[in-house]
């Protein structure tokens, strides 16, 4: 069951949480390289604001962003910042789609994302939560996969299986984690039925991008090649 209430609880606290270890940097090390490619610290954090505000956009019945180009440009403008400013906008902006959400009257309609992906806005919160936690390990500063909410991951790994169902270039897949938990994703390629086993945490990093899959236990096929997201 999707709980957006609930999810914006997380969400809150999630980004306090990246808020206080952020806040040990020194703009030196803001303005150092992040785990994603390409991207420094300041880059990430830039995102991050700017995504709550264009989540607060879709809620409220406009476009996510203005452009690809813009959303880019906005980020390289913004990324350069001093840390208190970043920190200041992460959070302001965090506020601002706290308050937006809460005015929600509808939590059953369907929005418009990005590219033109639809969802329903009861699962905007839990997008936002995504963003949240994923770039908070991107950072690089001490939070890793294994660090993340249990239930995070494991609804994580559903979301992002459910995503990848039925794609054209992953064959049939069966993702089972070490307790036991299996999601099945792919079919839309020829090969397999794979099925790829290991830690929640090894799992989700995979099928999110952030990790390559060396410690995952593959058998029926090769370790298929998830398309980015």
């Amino acid at each position: 069951m999707i709980d957006p209430v609930d999810d914006l609880a997380s969400v809150r606290e999630a980004t306090e949480r990246l808020l206080g270890a952020a806040a040990a940097l020194d703009n030196a090390a803001a303005a150092g390289p992040s785990r994603l490619p390409g991207w420094s610290r300041g880059h990430v954090l830039a995102h991050l604001a700017r995504n709550a505000d264009a989540l607060v956009n879709v809620l409220e019945g406009r476009p996510m962003y203005p452009s690809a180009d813009a959303r880019e440009a906005d980020i390289e403008r913004d990324a350069p910042r001093p840390l208190a400013a970043q920190l200041d906008d992460v959070r302001a902006s965090g506020e601002r789609f706290q308050a937006a959400a809460a005015a929600d009257a509808d939590w059953s309609r369907t929005v418009e994302l990005r590219n033109g992906v639809k969802d329903a806005a009861a699962r905007v919160p839990f997008r936002r939560l995504i963003e949240v936690e994923l770039h908070h390990v991107d950072l690089g500063i001490g939070y890793e996969l294994e660090d993340l909410p249990a239930g995070f991951t494991e609804r994580e790994t559903g979301f992002l299986a459910e995503r990848f169902d039925g794609h054209r270039d992953v064959p049939a897949t069966t993702v089972v984690a070490g307790d036991g938990r299996t999601w099945t994703t792919g079919g839309g390629a020829a090969g397999g039925p794979v099925t790829v086993r290991g830690t929640a945490a090894d799992l989700l990093g995979w099928l999110a991008g952030r990790r390559d899959g060396a410690a995952l236990e593959v058998t029926g096929g090769p370790l298929p090649v998830l398309p980015p997201l």
